[in-house]
């Protein structure tokens, strides 16, 4: 997911440097929601993994 957050913010620096602002715009709002949205899984993932490590152990 945040390989293609990455590739979103690329599109969205191209894209602005080269005058294309609505598709900059565009792109750079789904970088930041896929950046988002993978932290969201990290932590959700993280909070998981203790509490399950604690009941197996």
């Amino acid at each position: 997911m945040l390989k293609w957050a990455l590739i979103f913010a690329v599109i969205a620096v191209i894209a602005g440097l080269a005058g294309f602002t609505g598709i900059a715009g565009a792109a750079a709002g789904i970088a930041q929601f896929l950046a988002i949205a993978a932290v969201v899984v990290f932590v959700v993932l993280l909070v998981l993994g203790f509490t399950v490590a604690k009941k197996v152990t």
